[in-house]
């Protein structure tokens, strides 16, 4: 029985759908972030990062101009810090279990983000987390810890892996 929970899979697999319905499930066992996409008119403008407190705010965007992009998003690390990194700091003072969505290219930029998810990973909280496929050295060493159980969500088993996390959350085991 691992306490952290990591989800990959290829992106539109629903990790942060997944991530949403567990929550919705427990709402007072859990503290920290989810990301969102921003569409308009059918196409992906950016992403906004989301409180489970209830703060959010765009903090990539095709029209931001910064030195850290991602593919065409510009994404302004201040705003996702003072959310996204502010939550888990949160979440690991109040909450039960940790909720850091996502582990991802964007957010790697912060070594704020970097540092705290370090702690929060080593913190005697249990974490839930989404983490890119991408193949980085950061990512693949979070990947690699012991105390870390990976799951690879589709859409094909994504109702298996709601009810696995829904029985972590419960009574901690992933089998």
């Amino acid at each position: 029985m691992k306490k952290n929970l990591l989800i990959t899979g290829k992106p539109g697999c629903g990790k942060t759908t997944l991530i949403k319905k567990i929550v919705q499930l427990f709402p007072d066992k859990f503290g920290g972030f989810y990301t969102e996409e921003i569409r308009e008119r059918g196409k992906r403008k950016g992403f906004k990062v989301c409180s489970l407190s209830g703060k959010e705010e765009i903090f990539a965007d095709i029209d931001y101009v910064s030195p850290f992009r991602v593919s065409k998003y510009g994404v302004n690390l201040r705003i996702f810090e003072s959310i996204g990194v502010e939550a888990i700091n949160e979440a690991m003072r109040t909450s039960k279990i940790i909720v850091i969505d996502e582990i991802g290219k964007m957010e790697l930029f912060s070594e704020k983000f970097k540092e705290t998810l370090i702690r929060a990973l080593d913190s005697k909280k249990k974490v839930l987390a989404t983490i890119t496929l991408s193949n980085i050295d950061f990512v693949n060493k979070i990947k690699r810890r012991s105390d870390c159980d990976i799951i690879f969500l589709s859409r094909e088993n994504f109702d298996f892996n709601l009810n696995k996390i829904r029985k972590w959350v419960l009574i901690g085991e992933v089998k």
